[in-house]
């Protein structure tokens, strides 16, 4: 009966939505490529291909964006050492996670947008996927792609769930709503062991929830030893792709993923420290790199020289104040570069971004008060002394200020952050193994 209503109303809810969504992606850009994908139209090669690579079944991964496409890669990878032919098809919400997953895909993923959650639509990408199980990453749980896979006795996964209090709280009041959905979940692979009860209470059988750590967060495929060199001439490589090199003989405040006001607050405080440090350089990588001019403008109004990642990529030298990151999917590998990092989304806006990638980079973490997103690892940082929190511009500009006179300092913030990353290694093949577990036409977790 919930279904059906959710059904009946669907239509209504995509008229109500559908501007501001429809502006989002416009201003996003590439959002006319393979737009027919969300609707369920296919074309005929796209077709052709899945029924070549059907004949062993697919295993459907679904990812919202840029961060839960580098979960579903990794995950593939990790799933790869176990099962060496699988095929996947990986779905993304984003046309800036649709861009990572094309660039960084490995061979045998084809790479789709994913499907409308109405039942027409959803029953269509089902008869052209058919997938032999789905894996559902963090929190995307759709009414419509959970009943269809139960119906078809298809194993459905969530792998890297997260569930904050507040969240819980505001599941709980409509349970009645979101329960039945919640029960149709085969597989629970949860970040933290609180998390446990959480998705208990609201509906999931226990024996299917399952304590693996975060794959975010698991160091285990990373090589510290591998780390480009600090701020004195970057390296950073990965396969196939290498940064350029940018002699910056200076240290470096590294803004990460900032929202709108964080831009101005870092500058406010780069201004003041360069009184201190003259030759500071200040790097900012917007979450949405869409606002690139428009935090150009604003920079270059304060008589900074700005430069853009893109067009300074073949300088040996730069005198640059500021350099803005322009491009999708490139954060990981500039952390190299940074001195400090400030964590954007946790000032000015609420939840925060991952601080793990410019850990796992050598680099000593600030964030601000607003860290909803990530709240037991930040507060397990916070505790164990490998990150800083700070409240506004005046603690952030003492918390650079500190860090960048003392280098161990930094060492000491660098080697706690790990200490703390260390209680999630191996969460990825832990996922892996509990998926491969699974079979198709199978309905429950194997204990």
């Amino acid at each position: 009966m919930i279904r059906f209503v959710y059904n009946l109303f669907w239509p209504i809810g995509l008229l109500f939505f559908l501007p501001g969504y429809l502006l989002k992606m416009v201003r996003r850009g590439g959002y006319r490529k393979k737009f027919g994908q969300r609707l369920g139209i296919y074309d005929r090669d796209l077709r052709a291909r899945l029924s070549r690579s059907n004949e062993k079944g697919s295993t459907w991964l679904h990812a919202v964006s840029v961060g839960e496409v580098m979960i579903a890669l990794k995950l593939v990878q990790q799933l790869r050492t176990l099962e060496p032919d699988v095929h996947c098809v990986l779905t993304t919400t984003t046309t800036t996670g649709f861009a990572l997953a094309n660039k960084n895909a490995l061979r045998r993923i084809e790479v789709m947008y994913t499907p409308l959650d109405f039942w027409p639509v959803m029953r269509r990408a089902f008869s052209v996927i058919r997938p032999t199980r789905i894996v559902l990453v963090e929190a995307e749980i759709w009414p419509n792609l959970a009943a269809e896979a139960h119906a078809r006795r298809i194993p459905l996964v969530l792998v890297n769930a997260r569930l904050s209090p507040r969240s819980e709280r505001r599941f709980r009041q409509f349970q009645f709503l979101v329960a039945p959905t919640f029960r149709l979940l085969d597989l629970v692979c949860v970040q933290e062991p609180e998390d446990v009860d959480r998705w208990h209470r609201l509906g999931v059988e226990r024996s299917r929830i399952k304590y693996t750590g975060s794959i975010k967060y698991d160091p285990a495929d990373f090589d510290y030893t591998a780390e480009a060199q600090g701020p004195g001439g970057v390296v950073a490589t990965s396969p196939g792709y290498v940064l350029p090199v940018l002699s910056l003989e200076r240290p470096v405040l590294f803004g990460g993923s900032t929202h709108r006001g964080e831009e101005e607050i870092l500058t406010r405080a780069f201004l003041n420290l360069r009184q201190k440090f003259p030759s500071l350089c200040l790097f900012i990588a917007p979450r949405h790199v869409e606002r690139v001019q428009q935090i150009r403008a604003q920079l270059e109004a304060l008589s900074l020289d700005v430069r853009v990642a893109s067009r300074v990529a073949g300088d040996n030298e730069t005198k640059a104040d500021c350099v803005l990151l322009d491009r999708t999917g490139e954060l990981q590998r500039w952390y190299s570069i940074a001195t400090v990092v400030f964590i954007g989304k946790s000032l000015t806006a609420h939840g925060g971004q991952n601080p793990v990638e410019p850990i796992l980079a050598g680099k000593p973490v600030i964030f601000g008060p607003h860290m909803e997103n990530f709240a037991t690892l930040a507060r397990t940082l916070v505790s164990k002394n490998g990150a800083i929190q700070v409240s506004d511009i005046d603690s952030l500009e003492r918390a650079v200020d500190n860090l960048l006179r003392d280098s161990e300092t930094r060492q000491r913030l660098v080697q706690s952050a790990r200490e703390v990353l260390n209680q999630h290694r191996g969460a990825t093949a832990r996922a892996a193994a509990l998926i491969a577990d699974l079979r198709s036409g199978r309905k429950a977790a194997k204990e």
